[in-house]
């Protein structure tokens, strides 16, 4: 096995076991705790009064859970980006091991990497540029 396919085999792997431990937390958190977890207070808006990088992200996931794709992009376009491309690597993977006929995994590049690292920096500047210099709270 090269060394690409190996590397593709194991960020399948490490797919799977983030969408186990994704679904197990939801469900613990949804089943068994009933929503009554209280909810830490972000240090950069607290203390430095910025967004952080990831602020949004929680409320783009549960906007495209519910189907407002728009409303998703706003919130942190790096999660709709996250369901198309980690979404469709681990679909097409995992139908490629499956052996369905016609269906060739789709191969990890490394500009996917970089193309989100983007979305972050650039999602953290204008939300602050929004924040601090017109005073738009998302």
């Amino acid at each position: 096995m090269d060394r690409k396919r190996k590397l593709e085999t194991e960020l399948f792997y490490i797919g799977l076991i983030f969408l186990a431990a994704g679904a197990g937390i939801w469900a613990v958190y949804h089943f068994a705790l009933g929503d009554t977890v209280p909810r830490m207070p972000c240090f950069f808006d607290k203390v430095l009064g910025i967004y952080c990088p990831g602020c949004g992200g929680t409320r783009a996931l549960t906007a495209l859970v519910h189907g407002r794709l728009l409303e998703a992009l706003w919130y942190h376009p790096l999660i709709p980006y996250l369901a198309v491309v980690g979404g469709g690597f681990m679909l097409t993977q995992g139908l490629e091991r499956l052996g369905i006929r016609h269906v060739r995994g789709w191969r990890y590049h490394t500009w996917y990497l970089y193309a989100a690292i983007g979305l972050i920096v650039l999602n953290f500047i204008v939300k602050n540029v929004l924040r601090l210099f017109w005073g738009i709270m998302m």
